[in-house]
């Protein structure tokens, strides 16, 4: 079941998480049935040749960073085959946006973003009883990365 939060721009320039908050509290009961099923649908006009992605309009990254310091495990949630990990990864992370590659993140930005990320999955999907290791790892490999048992053993 797919779960579509749907922010105008009116919430973004706001700063307002409150449909976000609404539509993200009902799941926490019963989080586990949730992953990967939030997709964003994000409405902001732009000037007709405006040729910027949404990720590199400043008011939409502000809104994320925001939404991430609150749900730091958002990336749980989010669907990842539809796009929406790198997306938020987008919003969260600098990057360049080039027509023919699409997103060409800024590797020290990116690397500190998936270890922040599985630091606090690891925890969070613990404290919840969620197995992690292989989450994280498929996590891991969207963004290039390979991360080694050992690694667990340590955290």
């Amino acid at each position: 079941m797919t779960i579509k939060l749907v922010l105008d721009p009116k919430a973004i320039n706001d700063l307002d998480l409150s449909a976000a908050k609404n539509q993200i509290a009902p799941l926490l009961e019963q989080i586990a049935d949730y992953e990967q099923q939030l997709q964003f649908v994000i409405n902001f006009e732009r000037e007709e040749n405006d040729p910027r992605e949404l990720s590199e309009i400043p008011a939409i990254r502000l809104w994320f960073v925001r939404l991430d310091t609150i749900y730091p495990w958002l990336p749980f949630l989010l669907d990842w085959k539809a796009g929406e990990l790198a997306r938020y990864a987008a919003m969260l992370v600098p990057h360049q946006f080039n027509r023919s590659e699409g997103i060409i993140f800024n590797p020290e930005a990116l690397e500190i973003f998936v270890t922040n990320k599985t630091f606090i999955l690891s925890d969070w999907l613990k404290e919840q009883g969620i197995p992690e290791r292989s989450r994280l790892k498929s996590m891991a490999q969207l963004f290039g990365y390979e991360l080694d048992d050992a690694f667990f053993d340590k955290i």
